[in-house]
């Protein structure tokens, strides 16, 4: 019982088992998930980050027992960690400047933050390429597409200065 809950956690109900981009259409998911999260349930946001913080310390148990006898460390069909890297710049972008953000806006933000993490996500740029080279566990799978998600929010803040200041 406990090896197919952690199958279907692992895998996004099974979206890591999908032949073509399972990673990508896992980060499509969590923008519906959590944009109907927010937008349409309008689920308060410290709900909304218990849930996520559950799923984030879960998976480290759940990848780890799930990798556990497989020779590859960092199976393609372990998609939680992109739903997790995916995960922290929409809610951040959800909590920033404690102003209600508007659907237009927000299908917006969840697109560039899409572009950005699957880029930094493939691109894998340092510290990115450290912890997926270095880490051959759970903390290794899971934390590359947190750092991934963390240079979107740097990418993003970045982008406001500089449109704040000279647009």
């Amino acid at each position: 019982m406990i090896k197919t809950i952690n199958y279907l956690f692992v895998t996004f109900f099974g979206i890591g088992s999908f032949r073509f981009a399972p990673g990508t259409i896992t980060s499509l998911v969590t923008i519906v998930f959590l944009y109907s999260l927010f937008h349409i349930i309008n689920l308060p946001s410290k709900i909304v980050l218990l849930i996520l913080f559950i799923i984030f310390v879960y998976s480290f148990y759940a990848v780890s027992e799930y990798i556990k006898f497989k020779e590859n460390k960092d199976p393609k069909e372990v998609v939680i960690d992109e739903f997790i890297g995916q995960s922290i710049p929409i809610y951040l972008y959800e909590i920033s400047h404690g102003t209600s953000k508007g659907s237009e806006e927000s299908v917006l933000f969840y697109l560039y933050i899409f572009i950005l993490f699957r880029f930094f996500d493939i691109k894998k740029p340092f510290p990115v390429d450290f912890f997926d080279k270095k880490f051959k566990n759970s903390v290794g799978v899971i934390m590359d597409d947190v750092i991934a998600g963390l240079y979107v929010v740097l990418t993003l803040i970045i982008f406001m200065v500089i449109k704040s200041k000279f647009l």
